[in-house]
């Protein structure tokens, strides 16, 4: 019936609207358009441009009226705030790390310079570019005499070598922009720009195998690049946690050590004593045959929308049911996302026929019936599917200050809620949920003494294996993609920190009966995506002030 699809247009009229939205909508789109433009992300240029804009638009937010907003409005000024003040601190964080690679790189600006003289518009000359493109090719060869593994660190080696791969996708776009086009360009430039081509990957290839230690033929060791604890601390005030790096630590081994309890609780209950590690291996084997792990995430899906629904705990919009999507990772992809991911489209992680059949088991014992049972909500509804769904709806301006403390926090949270609820129902249900707390856990003890220097690579792929009873092979890809891919250095602390607001903040509001359950997390999932102690000045509707500062002692 139409009635179903169609929401309540009453409330969409009388919806609240920030006063700044229009501010931040037009940073938005500014910020994006300068982002086209300046595209190259090592190119000082870039940094530049940057910096002064986002210096403008500070400047242009101190003259509004702070005393003037209504609390969301309020709200919304610290939040964009924030945001710029982070951007102009990550700016001053990448001037470091360029500073620190570039007496690997001496080629590096006249490459960037090449690019951006075209970006400019700027009048081409064929035998001049040419002359800038040998002179890369004697740079690269005088440069290669001075590296020594004694003399080079390899998170600087390692970040040299990915800084070289953006270097040598630049200088193609660049050739390919005049070669053929303009013939004098091509008979000045086309034989240095191949040795200058050649050059840099040779370099980049030596500083991975000689430097960095990577083996011809095999996956690059796990590097990194710690940012050290004043960084970790800047980055907390940044996402409104006033906890030290150290405190945060200690409280997910407090959050681990329950887990530890609970499994071995589990583990007497399925007769292996207090032996939490072989009950884990027990649930491990429980995995549906090959085929029909499709089947599995559907059921799972559609009983925990039917448990949050019979229960009134939130609103989960008929459209938002009709339209979750599930696609089949594939296997290469799987290396480095070994489980499910998730949103309107689940992404499922299962063996294919041209695994090896080392492979194959690990992928199997992963993505296990009970495993895959707390992933599925998790990822779907009433994890992320649903507040992505809602986030596009409510308060869509700020998906622009967007926090993963909010987004993986509240996946998360509701774990940790449904667990309380009794979802669980078996011990090896338990298991399956208990599987990926400890794992959340983990996280946050493993990636920040990584970036507080006291934790190796290999020592977190160990600490997943011996704490949390991790597959090796899974360990490796979740320390790999912490520490290798596009994760910023908290990202990872944000599952359980900030399901750990979430929770204290029902049990200020919840249980203490000053809200209802089903209205507390519709309304937590229409404050967008903001750090959780904006949330509940939100919820309280708290008059905040233009000095605030973070003070919530969410984990005490």
């Amino acid at each position: 019936m139409m009635d179903t699809w169609v929401p309540d247009i009453s409330e969409i009229m009388g919806r609240r609207t920030s006063e700044l939205r229009d501010l931040f909508e037009r940073y938005d789109r500014d910020h994006a358009a300068l982002g086209r433009r300046y595209s190259i992300a090592i190119c000082p240029t870039r940094r530049a441009r940057f910096r002064s804009f986002h210096a403008q638009w500070r400047a242009a937010l101190d003259a509004v009226d702070f005393d003037a907003l209504s609390c969301d409005g309020r709200i919304d000024y610290l939040l964009f705030r924030n945001l710029l003040e982070r951007k102009l601190r990550q700016l001053d964080r990448d001037e470091v790390l360029a500073a620190e690679t570039a007496p690997l790189l001496p080629f590096e600006v006249p490459i960037l310079d090449l690019q951006e003289a075209r970006r400019r518009f700027d009048t081409l000359d064929p035998q001049a570019a040419a002359a800038v493109l040998a002179g890369v090719d004697k740079q690269v060869q005088e440069v290669r005499k001075t590296v020594t593994a004694e003399k080079c660190a390899k998170t600087i080696a390692h970040r040299a070598a990915k800084r070289l791969d953006e270097l040598l996708k630049t200088l193609e776009d660049w050739y390919k922009h005049y070669s053929g086009y303009d013939p004098r360009f091509t008979w000045w430039a086309r034989n240095p720009y191949d040795k200058s081509v050649e050059s840099l990957k040779n370099y980049a290839k030596f500083l991975r195998e000689e430097i960095v230690g990577a083996k011809p033929g095999e996956e690059e060791p796990i590097v990194g690049d710690p940012i050290g604890r004043e960084s970790l601390l800047a980055d907390l005030r940044s996402e409104m946690i006033p906890y030290s790096p150290e405190e945060l630590v200690a409280l997910a081994q407090r959050e681990l050590d329950w887990c530890h309890a609970e499994m071995r609780r589990a583990a007497q209950e399925l007769g292996f004593g207090d032996d939490w590690r072989k009950t884990i291996e027990h649930v491990k084997n429980l995995h549906v045959e090959p085929g029909r792990q499709p089947d599995l995430v559907r059921d799972l899906a559609w009983e925990t929308i039917r448990f949050v629904e019979e229960r009134g705990l939130v609103t989960v919009p008929p459209l938002a049911k009709a339209v979750w999507r599930m696609e089949m990772i594939p296997p290469d992809r799987q290396k480095v996302n070994p489980f499910f991911m998730g949103g309107e489209v689940i992404h499922v992680s299962f063996p294919t026929h041209d695994m090896t059949h080392d492979e194959k088991r690990m992928s199997l014992r992963g993505n296990n019936i009970h495993f895959s049972r707390a992933t599925v909500h998790h990822e779907l509804i009433p994890g992320h599917h649903l507040h992505g769904f809602m986030n596009e709806r409510y308060n869509a301006h700020r998906r622009v200050v967007a926090t993963p403390f909010w987004v993986e926090g509240w996946a998360l949270y509701w774990e940790m809620l449904l667990w309380d609820l009794g979802f669980t129902q078996s011990p090896e249900n338990r298991v399956g949920m208990l599987f990926w707390r400890m794992h959340r856990c983990a996280r946050v003890v493993f990636s920040l003494n990584f970036h507080l220097g006291t934790m190796t690579p290999q020592e977190c792929v160990d600490f997943l294996v011996d704490q949390v009873g991790h597959e090796r092979n899974n360990a490796s890809a979740e320390v790999r993609r912490s520490f290798e891919g596009s994760y910023p250095p908290l990202y990872q602390i944000a599952y359980l920190i900030g399901a750990l607001q979430f929770r204290a903040l029902r049990r200020e509001l919840v249980d203490s009966g000053r809200m209802a359950e089903r209205p507390f997390h519709d309304a937590i999932l229409r404050t967008n995506r903001i750090p959780v102690e904006m949330v509940r000045a939100s919820l309280t509707q708290q008059m905040l002030s233009r000095d605030h500062t973070a003070s919530w002692r969410f984990g005490d």
